[in-house]
């Protein structure tokens, strides 16, 4: 898929994560299946006589008798031992068992996992190089006794292909995995041993102990310290020069039981092995991704709380010192309220009456009109207060509407909010407080969502209040607030035209100002006490809509002001302190959590259920201490913890596809347009609810 296609078709890019979340899973369950994790299987529970079953029991070598197409089996002659070892390779035991046989010029027959053959290929080719012989011992070292006809095919194959893209050869030797002696070959198993015979196989199993090496032996090992040792013994033993310590195929002069594969085979076999090396690499990157992830979210669990605690103690700090310093009056200048309202018909004069109804009474308020389609100009116009001034202007944009209402107001502190925000009596003077400090250029006020009827309308309250206020409190601590909202924020009016205004480069144009106003030199900081009720979207279309612009104005503010990272004062603290924390935990985090939800859902489903449920649980039970938390600092009701739960399986997951479309269309180079929802003048719900109460 080219980049102009992602361009030119918005679709696309669901196309690519489908596709990137495809091979995630894919690559999740290839290295599941490696290690057991998916269709694992246990050694067979069949109890077997103590006679093997003919013609099992005339040798341990069985092949096909070429003339009567049944089986086959054979002994190793006189004075001659095969040394057979079961799984491996393995970078402690193997190269020293190697050493071992080369010392004693003895060669040997190494039934090898596909697994395990792949994760140490030149100990493969190191086995083949010192004339040993190689066969299979199946890819997992899975019982075929226990398994499907496909899947027993499967493990073979796949097999076979890491041996031709590790060391170029084919095998024709099997030792079935959880069998030692031919006593071993019954029931299921010996079933198994017969379709593999029948499939051009040579099973080899061990000879009973009794057997001595003068009368000729197959010796089987398991692969370990021990079997090295043993090895060492058997190989030391005073015989004098009778015994021939060798390979299966060579001991009975079987030809071919290994032989060379074609180019073909061998790059197939290598992007087996390569792809099982990169499975099992991710999946380990994904487990310590997804500790390290867990930390660092706990880690900044902790530092929004505690920094919370802190803007706490500082607000009621501030409160009081303002109470014993009489000297210091209540900052009362006069402020222009600037509402920029495209088709906002349905909420704008509940907005413009709650601005008439502040106990600030020096406020001229300044609608501007941006090309509206419906009544918006008619409705603020009919208000008919000397308070009201509407402007209209062909639709330009909001940061242009903004603009225009920059150039009428006549006070030098200004007060920002959208078309459907509906303030609370005192907030503009609560809002205006923090200017009285001259290094203070804007302030955050406290959004709340005044929709809040039904499961998406709570989820966005306790996003409000959980994400986005207690982030704005740290940054409020760590002086490095990036974004006062469009719903509700003040500045000094000299601050925002010294930065050149409203810029219309980002669609998030309340965080691009509120950088600029910090790289500028001026403190921005957060008045949780200034209330404003928004309407928030009540369809996930228009949530996803509204946070997709969002996340994409961030993502070009955060690239246009990339410079404040290597700045001084107050730049270099929003770019390593705020820029850093909005790229680490609204950008990166979220858009490795699809791959995170992948592993998690891999995890609850192969890896064990009850682990995986008691770290959803332990993260549930932080999250709703963490809600608690914030809901009783913003003076809320508990009622809307029990949505929590499932707002983590399913809001968070839309948030972070809105971060992953977003990123996407950044790179991808596209540019989006300014967007609004369709408001239903529902902003003031909970407000009329609460004056009801009061009454």
């Amino acid at each position: 898929m080219t980049r102009h296609a992602l361009r030119r078709d918005p679709r696309a890019h669901w196309v690519l994560l489908s596709l990137t979340l495809a091979v995630v899973a894919t690559a999740l369950l290839f290295s599941g299946y490696g290690r057991h994790e998916i269709a694992a299987t246990a050694a067979p529970t069949a109890r077997c006589p103590a006679e093997p079953e003919v013609p099992f029991a005339n040798g341990p070598v069985m092949r096909q008798d070429p003339k009567t197409g049944g089986v086959r089996a054979a002994r190793m002659p006189a004075s001659t031992v095969a040394l057979t070892y079961d799984g491996g390779p393995d970078p402690a035991w193997t190269p020293r068992l190697l050493d071992l046989l080369k010392q004693h010029r003895a060669k040997a027959t190494f039934f090898l996992t596909g697994t395990r053959a792949a994760a140490h290929p030149d100990l493969v080719r190191r086995i083949k190089e010192g004339g040993h012989e190689i066969g299979s011992h199946t890819y997992t070292d899975a019982s075929l006794a226990d398994l499907s006809g496909p899947r027993v095919r499967l493990e073979l194959a796949l097999t076979q292909n890491v041996l031709a893209g590790t060391a170029g050869i084919g095998t024709h030797l099997l030792r079935l995995p959880h069998t030692e002696g031919a006593a071993s070959l019954c029931d299921d198993m010996g079933e198994a041993a017969r379709r593999a015979i029948g499939d051009g196989y040579v099973v080899v199993v061990a000879d009973e102990p009794a057997r001595t090496p003068d009368q000729g032996a197959v010796r089987q090992f398991t692969g370990s310290a021990a079997a090295v040792a043993e090895t060492g013994r058997l190989l030391s033993a005073d015989r004098g020069d009778q015994v021939t310590f060798t390979t299966v195929g060579a001991g009975l002069g079987l030809p071919g039981t290994m032989y060379d594969v074609g180019t073909a085979a061998e790059w197939k076999g290598a992007a087996v092995v390569r792809a099982q090396q990169a499975s099992r690499a991710f999946a380990d990157g994904m487990t310590w991704f997804l500790l390290a992830a867990g930390a660092i979210t706990a880690a900044r669990l902790l530092m929004l709380l505690t920094v919370a605690r802190v803007h706490v103690k500082r607000v009621r700090g501030n409160r009081s010192r303002r109470r014993g310093a009489l000297r210091v009056p209540p900052l009362t200048d006069p402020v222009s309220v600037i509402v920029p309202a495209y088709n906002e018909e349905a909420g704008i004069e509940a907005t413009v009456r709650s601005l008439l109804a502040s106990t600030h009474e020096a406020v001229q308020i300044i609608v501007v009109d941006d090309g509206s389609t419906d009544r918006t100009f008619e409705i603020a116009e009919a208000i008919g207060d000397r308070r009201v001034m509407v402007v209209r202007q062909p639709n330009s944009g909001k940061a242009a509407a903004l603009n225009t209402g920059l150039a009428w107001a006549h006070f030098d502190i200004v007060v920002m909010i959208d078309g459907d925000t509906v303030f609370e009596p005192d907030a503009i003077f609560r809002l205006i407080q923090p200017l009285a400090d001259p290094r203070v250029g804007a302030v955050s006020g406290n959004t709340k969502v005044g929709n809040r009827q039904g499961v998406l309308g709570r989820w966005q309250h306790l996003e409000y209040v959980i994400g986005f206020n207690l982030d704005r409190r740290m940054f409020d601590v760590m002086e490095c607030m990036p974004t006062v909202p469009g719903a509700i924020g003040a500045f000094r009016r000299d601050a925002v035209v010294g930065v050149g205004g409203v810029s219309e480069d980002t669609l998030a144009e309340d965080t691009d100002l509120t950088m600029a106003l910090c790289r500028a030199g001026w403190r921005v900081v957060y008045q949780e006490s200034a209330i404003a009720w928004t309407e928030a979207p009540s369809t996930v279309r228009q949530l996803w809509k509204q946070r997709y612009r969002w996340c994409y104005g961030t993502l070009q503010s955060m690239w246009k002001h990339r410079g404040a990272l290597v700045e001084r004062g107050a730049g270099g603290k929003l770019g390593r302190r705020g820029l850093t924390y909005l790229l680490l935990f609204q950008t990166v985090l979220p858009l490795l959590a699809p791959l995170v939800d992948v592993f998690a859902l891999y995890g609850l489903l192969f890896q064990g259920a009850g682990q995986a449920a008691a770290v959803w649980l332990a993260f549930t039970a932080v999250q709703i201490f963490s809600a608690v938390y914030a809901l009783r600092l913003d003076r809320e009701k508990f009622e809307p913890l029990w949505t929590l739960p499932l707002q983590i399986f399913v809001y968070r997951q839309l948030m972070y596809l809105v971060v992953v479309q977003s990123v996407v269309t950044a790179l991808m180079g596209n540019r989006l347009r300014w967007q609004r929802m369709q408001r239903t003048g529902s902003a003031t719900d909970v407000l009329e609810d609460r004056r009801a109460m009061s009454a």
